[in-house]
This record gives structure tokens, sequence and C-alpha cells, in this order.
């Protein structure tokens, strides 16, 4: 087992970060893999930023990744892409859903959402994979299932087959979610193909 990774999840309160972190970190840990995962959630119930950090390999002693080693960001929402530049390098992969949510200060005028938000990570030489995430879940009939989408896309750059995953959702995700969940997954996958 020569592959080890670190992968960051970044959005806002509600859209399912922390399941998709333990989505993932339930299924690289049955793959035989070595996982640790923290998470911050403070402001969460007020639209605040979420994230959620997973290391795994061989062996791995801390969940935290450090500045300029993340290998791949799961981003939620577009800003909260640039929010975590300072963690990337230019080897990074950026899987990101391309929905924006409106911070309080721009949906009340104050300021304004930036322009051209993902061009600031590939003019850094950074992959960026966007993922109309909403569109997706709303296909499968519940928007709700954009984190599970996003778990989806990202399974396509690691190492595990796609039945563990599967298996991880059959067993984490109560059983009248499960059938939707599972379409969510695949139509993710997919979409990376």
């Amino acid at each position: 087992m020569s592959e080890k990774g670190n992968i960051l999840f970044s959005g806002v309160g509600g859209q399912g970060i922390l399941l998709a972190s333990e989505l993932m970190a339930y299924s690289l840990l049955a793959a035989g893999y070595d996982v640790k995962k923290s998470e911050v959630h403070g402001m969460a119930q007020r639209g605040g930023s979420v994230t959620a950090q997973l290391r795994y390999g061989e062996q791995v002693y801390s969940p935290l990744i450090e500045a300029g080693t993340a290998d791949i960001l799961i981003a939620f929402e577009m800003m909260e892409a640039a929010r975590y530049l300072p963690y990337l390098h230019k080897g990074s992969k950026v899987i990101v859903n391309t929905q924006q949510i409106l911070p309080p200060a721009v949906a009340c005028g104050q300021l304004e959402y930036p322009e051209n938000v993902l061009a600031r990570l590939t003019e850094r030489g950074i992959e960026v994979f966007e993922v109309n995430g909403f569109d997706i879940a709303s296909a499968v009939g519940e928007v709700k299932t954009v984190n599970v989408v996003m778990v989806g896309a990202v399974s396509h750059f690691l190492p595990l087959d796609p039945t563990a995953y599967e298996g991880v959702i059959r067993s984490k995700v109560p059983q009248r979610f499960r059938d939707v969940n599972l379409k969510a997954f695949a139509l993710g996958r997919g979409s990376m193909q």
C-alpha cells in the first residue's frame, strides 16, 4: 500500500460536509488504509464555513493538513474553493460544486460575489474539476444528496473500487435514503469520466 493523501473538504453549514467526510473515511478504512479525520463547524448553523480534513495512508499520525499539502480539495461552494487556496500546491486537484451560496454581506448588497473565482486557482497551475452538484442531485430527486454527488466525483481520483463507497453508503445512510444516495454517488462519479 503505497498510496497516501490529504483531502480537505470545505463549504458552508448545511451542505452535508461532515457526512461526506464520514463516507470517505469509512470507505478508505474498509479498503485497509489508516485514516485520521478532523472537522471544524463553529458557525455552521448560521451559514458559516465548515471544513473537514482527512488524511489516509499506510500509517497516519495526525488528521491535520498543513498549508501547501492538500492533494485534493472538495469545495461544496465556489468561493470556498478560493478560501482554502493556501492549503493547495501545484499538483493539487480541486473538485468544486459550481453552486454559489451568497454570504450575508453579499445577499444584503454590502459586498459583491467575487468574479472568476475558479480562474484564480487555474492561474496557479491547480487542476479544477467543476461539478454541477445541484443539478445532478435534482436529477435523482433529492437536492440534499449534493454531498454524495461530490463524494462520487472525488472517488474517481482515489485508489478505491466504487463498491467500497457503495457498501459504506448502504451501511451508514438510513434505509429510506439509500437508493437516492447510491444514484447520486453513481452520477457524481460518472460526471468525472
